[in-house]
């Protein structure tokens, strides 16, 4: 659908929705896979010139995140540039997005040996560190082997996302995706007192809803910094609303994989599938509106007292047992003691129902 098309740097995509570089994207099936899904672009694993040391099992999954320990590709660039690219090629009708990592000399092998095959590269940067000098000498080291569209996939440990969105800009990157795994973090089985998802040290990093606010918040930041740059937002997408509040927030376009491992594959056809109507119910003609919409801050320093729909509220008494203001009883009904009220906000978000407003 024309409403759902989003473009950038001579990029088209039918819709705003790919695969983020993960375990889905392994191989020329599973790539095939998620064009027949109908993403709007597809990205590989990232490629990297060595294989790696992958410990078994590697994925762990629960309702709100995914832990993965799994690496870059199992496969070696000559497996990739000999069989699984040349193979999708032969089907491919949209963007294809390579990803690769990791330093500056494994760029100087694999953008040269991967450039006949991509329509853009994502560069991933979680193994290189915080120092933006040698981020800023990678992307050069990339820019010398290609013309392609560069965007440098930035994670969570570093500490400054505008500068290093000013960084990989000067140094020739045409933008940015937002963001990677978060971690280390750790899962522990209190049954047998062990770690059994993790790598050598026990720690595994984490992707998939919960990591959401912070992916929006570094989108945002991003946008702020540097307007002219391409942003890709990744990190907590599960449904078309995410999509719309990634674009809302300064993206162009949207990546999704943890959900997929959550919910099931699936998914990224649902999401298309419901994108049309989520533009209607939030009065958007478009894609490229939500692109264009400006975000406004509507923080306030003074609120109303909560207000209750007695025809919605079920009694469940969630809102009295969360409340850390003590300002929530039942008296015949839901009553908010407007002494102790300090109007947060909590019980207006936890109410199953939306009995709960705050004019």
């Amino acid at each position: 659908m024309s409403k759902l098309k989003t473009d950038f740097d001579q990029l088209v995509l039918a819709n705003p929705l790919m695969p983020a570089s993960g375990p889905l994207v392994g191989d020329d099936k599973k790539m095939r896979f998620l064009q027949d899904a109908g993403c709007g672009a597809i990205v590989t694993k990232t490629i990297s010139t060595k294989s790696p040391k992958i410990p078994k099992p590697c994925i762990y999954g629960d309702k709100q995140y995914v832990m993965n320990s799994e690496l870059w590709s199992e496969h070696g660039l000559d497996r990739w540039i000999d069989d699984f690219l040349p193979n999708y090629q032969k089907s491919n009708d949209r963007p294809l997005i390579v990803s690769a990592g990791y330093t500056k000399e494994d760029m100087e092998v694999l953008i040269p040996a991967l450039d006949p095959f991509a329509d853009a590269f994502e560069i991933s940067t979680h193994y290189v560190g915080t120092d933006l000098s040698v981020i800023a000498q990678t992307v050069k080291t990339i820019r010398r082997h290609t013309n392609k569209p560069v965007y440098m996939k930035i994670s969570p440990h570093i500490p400054d996302p505008a500068a290093f969105a000013k960084t990989i800009k000067e140094a020739g990157a045409n933008g940015i995706v937002a963001i990677n795994s978060l971690g280390p973090t750790m899962h522990i089985d209190l049954e047998s007192r062990s770690v059994r998802y993790g790598n050598d040290d026990g720690f595994v990093w984490m992707s998939g809803p919960v990591i959401k606010p912070i992916a929006l918040a570094t989108v945002r930041t991003l946008r702020q910094a540097e307007p002219d740059l391409t942003i890709i937002g990744v990190g907590g997408v599960a449904s078309a609303d995410d999509v719309l509040e990634f674009l809302l927030a300064g993206a162009d376009a949207v990546q999704m994989l943890s959900a997929a491992l959550i919910k099931g594959k699936d998914l990224y056809a649902k999401i298309i599938q419901d994108l049309p109507k989520a533009l209607e119910r939030y009065d958007f003609d478009s894609i490229e509106a939500v692109r264009e919409a400006s975000l406004k801050n509507a923080v306030a320093y003074q609120a109303s007292l909560p207000v209750l729909n007695q025809d919605k509220c079920i009694e469940c008494m969630l809102c009295e047992k969360v409340c850390p203001y003590f300002a929530i009883e039942f008296k015949d009904k839901i009553t908010f003691n407007p002494e102790t009220c300090f109007r947060c906000g909590l019980c207006v978000s936890k109410c199953p129902t939306q009995a709960i407003t705050m004019p």
